[in-house]
């Protein structure tokens, strides 16, 4: 009796001890890349533009090669254009399309870059080549962007048509209805 109260007894105290397995402490470099971008992003709403950049290159180097990479890569070239620096903001949006080629935005960041350089009749005779469908989308913004509408739309329309399925053609085809409005008011 008294060893079965001893076991018992020594039984309770472990259970009413609050004895707890101790924390193992994980490095997860995908949530420190959001932590950055974020921190970045409070710096660009507070016109910090140098530490806005340099969160943004943490991220980047802490989450190299996804899909949220792009959005990194396409707010340190926002940071660029703000401070006015388009030279600085051509690679990154580039490199935000080369990660994730799916996002409008970040052509149509990457037209104003080319407009600010003043580059737009190069990149026109660089994007007319190629049998990639997506030049198509850069292509027609390109023309937008320097005045002529019309051809932009044909060819944004164009796109729409042969690439139903893909996951920008919803966008493209916002954005040709917005810009037949624009183009029906002048």
């Amino acid at each position: 009796m008294r060893k079965l109260a001893l076991i018992s007894l020594i039984f309770l105290s472990l259970l009413t001890s609050g004895y707890r397995k101790p924390e193992v402490y994980t490095i997860d470099a995908t949530k420190n890349a959001y932590f950055h971008n974020n921190l970045g992003l409070r710096y660009m709403n507070e016109r910090c533009y140098y530490a806005a950049i340099q969160e943004f290159k943490i991220a980047i180097s802490l989450n190299p090669n996804t899909q949220a990479t792009a959005v990194y890569y396409n707010n340190i070239a926002d940071a660029y254009m703000e401070i006015g620096y388009p030279n600085m903001a051509q690679q990154p949006y580039e490199d935000a399309i080369k990660q994730y080629s799916l996002n409008l935005q970040y052509y149509q960041d990457l037209v104003k870059c080319y407009k600010a350089l003043n580059i737009i009749p190069a990149k026109i005779s660089e994007y007319s080549g190629g049998e990639n469908p997506l030049n198509k989308v850069m292509l027609g913004l390109l023309y937008i962007e320097s005045g002529d509408l019309k051809r932009g739309i044909i060819i944004l329309d164009e796109f729409t048509m042969s690439e139903p399925d893909l996951l920008i053609t919803h966008a493209v085809k916002q954005y040709v209805k917005q810009t037949v409005k624009i183009l029906n008011n002048l």
